[in-house]
This record gives C-alpha cells, structure tokens and sequence, in this order.
C-alpha cells in the first residue's frame, strides 16, 4: 500500500506473465514427456503471479489457502526440483527463494537485479557477460556448472516513489 496518491505507477499485466510462463512449461513438459500435474501447475502460477521471488514455505501457505487444506513442504519441495531440472525455475540462494525463468531453454546465466525495497525481481540475460564467467573460469581451469548473479539496488519504480516522496508499506 502506497502513503501518498501522487506515487507513479507502471501497470504490469502478471496474467499475461503467467499464461505464458503456463504455456512455455506445458509446450516444455510435452516435448520432454514430464508430467505438469494440476499441483505442479499451481506452483508455478504462484511463482509467475507477481515479480517477487517466492520461498517453499510461502508457497505451502499459499496452496494450502488456495485448496482449503494442508499442503506438505516435500510436495512443494518436490515440484520445485521438477521445475528446476526443466529449467523453468532459479533458485536466488540469498533469498533461499524461487522465481520463474523466461528464458528456459536457452543458455544464459542467471542475473536477477532484485529490488531492496519492493523485492521485486528480474532476470535479466547479457551475451559478454556469459562469455566474461566463461572465460574468467576457463583462465582459472575451472569447470563452470552454473553461475548466478545477485545484484541488488532500486527499481525504476521505488525510485519513482521515492522522488514523489510516497513510500511502500509493508
């Protein structure tokens, strides 16, 4: 909730998010033969639902709410390991929290600019980046896995709160 009314505002269609994130796993699960389960789909809803990263435990809450009963932490536990072998997922490890990938499927290193005071967050993807954790590990003789990239600061939008002097209330 916003303390002043002349805040800024950037409207975002998460609807338009989620069908297509919904469209991409299903086009992705037929193509691998993995079964996306009613649950596994509402997880990933979830996900996509907002730009905030999600941990386990809010996403139990939130299905448990949403089936009008208890949803165990292994079951979400284990749709998010389904969704991360696909690569439909990324863990941010300094949140010990999930957000959806869109770009499954493609190479790229995972960089989330994540917002401290929204805690919004978004992936975003750079070629020379790629090439500089590639080459940088190469010179080490080091064998790369995966890499991911935390930066934090403040969104274009908690920015445009601020200098209206609005604030978020949490």
């Amino acid at each position: 909730m916003l303390t002043n009314a002349k805040a800024v505002h950037h409207p975002h269609d998460h609807l338009r998010c989620v069908n297509s994130a919904l469209a991409r796993a299903r086009a992705l699960c037929s193509a691998r033969r993995a079964r996306l389960t009613p649950l596994r789909e509402a997880v990933l809803r979830l996900l996509w639902q907002s730009h905030r990263p999600l941990g386990a435990y809010q996403i139990q809450q939130q299905l448990s709410q949403i089936n009008r009963k208890a949803v165990a932490a292994p079951t979400v536990y284990r749709a998010l390991e389904f969704f991360l072998e696909l690569g439909l997922i990324h863990r941010i490890s300094s949140l010990n929290a999930y957000i959806g990938c869109p770009f499954p499927e493609s190479d790229h290193s995972d960089m989330f600019l994540i917002c401290n005071d929204c805690g919004n967050a978004a992936e975003v993807s750079h070629s020379h980046v790629n090439q500089l954790l590639m080459q940088t590990a190469k010179r080490a003789d080091f064998q790369l896995a995966s890499q991911s990239l935390e930066l934090y600061g403040q969104c274009a939008q908690c920015r445009d709160l601020a200098d209206s002097g609005a604030q978020w209330v949490r």
